[in-house]
């Protein structure tokens, strides 16, 4: 099964709000993702809209309608009211909760399912009840998938930074190929689908998806973004493309 590619246009938007001015464009980048084969586009709107706006969403989501039917909306953030009501209102496709301090860099740690669960469960209800698959930002963790498959949720998407991190050593990646397979294996087990996503390359992709044959879609952003200035997003989507099985 070849995994779908989901473009995060954080980096995009970090970018582009270095200045008072609309370029980069974030919707004309999406549209080159989308036009050379990428299956959707990933954006995480924080409170401080330190990169991607909450006027973006909606743009992105007449993209997607407008030329690429086709084509899946990914939200993710941490489930604070502002957060669901951006949800309800431009209507993705999917909704990813990660467990995010707002003054957090990036996402570094999935969510504790067990102590987190009677706060999810009626958030992913929630979610579901207006049409959206529903995502939970997990740990390499195969004891907590139970927890994670009792909120509800459709899928988890296995946090892979610790696996990226070990990008010098073949060792330390074994261990931690072997920590997300198990977990993979056990979200399967209980009828979770399994996403991945942090910090995963063109390099460390293959090997991820050897281990999880079954592996429904990454989303890729800072990695994808830092490619793109070397060989252009429309090529560096099809090397990702390519890695992730296509």
């Amino acid at each position: 099964m070849a995994v779908a590619l989901s473009v995060n246009l954080n980096a995009v938007a970090q970018l582009r709000n270095r200045r008072d001015l609309p370029w980069p464009s974030v919707v004309g980048i999406g549209r080159i993702a989308l036009e050379n084969g990428a299956h959707g586009l990933t954006v995480h709107p924080r409170p401080d809209e330190r990169h991607i706006r909450f006027s973006d969403l909606p743009d992105l989501r007449a993209l997607i309608d407008d030329e690429f039917p086709k084509a899946e909306f990914n939200i993710e953030g941490y489930p604070t009211d502002d957060f669901l009501d951006l949800c309800d209102t431009n209507a993705p496709e999917q909704v990813t909760l990660v467990p995010d301090d707002p003054s957090q860099a990036t996402s570094d740690h999935g969510w504790d399912f067990k102590a987190n669960h009677n706060m999810l469960a009626p958030i992913v209800a929630r979610l579901k009840s207006s049409g959206f698959r529903v995502a939970l930002f997990a740990d390499a963790d195969p004891e907590g998938v139970k927890w994670a498959a009792d909120t509800g949720a459709d899928r988890i998407e296995l946090y892979t930074g610790p696996y990226a991190a070990t990008y010098d050593s073949p060792s330390a990646a074994e261990r931690e190929l072997d920590a997300l397979q198990a977990t993979a294996d056990a979200a399967r087990e209980v009828g979770l689908g399994t996403h991945a996503g942090h910090d995963l390359t063109v390099a460390n992709l293959p090997p991820l998806v050897a281990r999880i044959p079954d592996l429904f879609e990454v989303s890729i952003g800072h990695g994808l973004t830092a490619d793109a200035l070397e060989f252009g997003m429309s090529a560096t989507v099809k090397r990702f493309l390519s890695a992730c099985g296509h």
